[in-house]
Formats: structure tokens, sequence, C-alpha cells
């Protein structure tokens, strides 16, 4: 097996990984029994995505793309810890 071909193989694999990773999380998303499951299975999913992304960005060469992740990361890290926050302030107030 040569490099390129490893290579193929590694972001195929990567991309159903990531495929089955979605759906377990989407259903979690969906299922969670309570608000902090469904909350922590969408900051899941918007990493997955980060990953996702990242694949794609190997697989087609384009840098930009990187670019791109960094900032879903960083967004979807600034909205946890603003529901974090809230959660924080809904608690004082029981």
């Amino acid at each position: 097996m040569t490099g390129a071909e490893l290579l193929d193989f590694s972001i195929l694999f990567a991309f159903g990984t990531l495929a089955i990773a979605i759906g377990i999380s989407f259903l979690r998303m969906i299922q969670g029994p309570t608000l902090l499951d469904r909350v922590v299975a969408l900051d899941l999913l918007a990493f997955i995505t980060v990953a996702l992304i990242a694949v794609v960005a190997i697989d087609s060469g384009q840098r930009a793309l990187i670019d791109v992740a960094i900032t879903v990361a960083l967004i979807a890290f600034i909205g946890t810890v603003v529901f974090a926050r809230f959660l924080e302030e809904e608690g004082r107030r029981d």
C-alpha cells in the first residue's frame, strides 16, 4: 500500500467514523433526558463538524478551510460558556 492509498483510506475511514459520531450525537440531542444532555450533544456536534471540516481540508488541500474550522470551534466554545453562565444564573435564582 502506497502513501497516497493509505491517505485515501484514512480519509474515508475518518468520514465514516465522523458520520457515525454525528448520528449518535444527533440522537442524544433529540432524546436527551435533560437540557444539559442536549447542550452537551449540541456542543459535541459542533466539534465533530470542526473535525469534518478539517478532514475535508486535508482531502481537498484547501488551507482556507482550516481557518473556517478554527472559527467554528471558537464560536462553539463561546456558545458553551455563555450557556453555562446562563444555567449558573438560573441556579442562583432558584
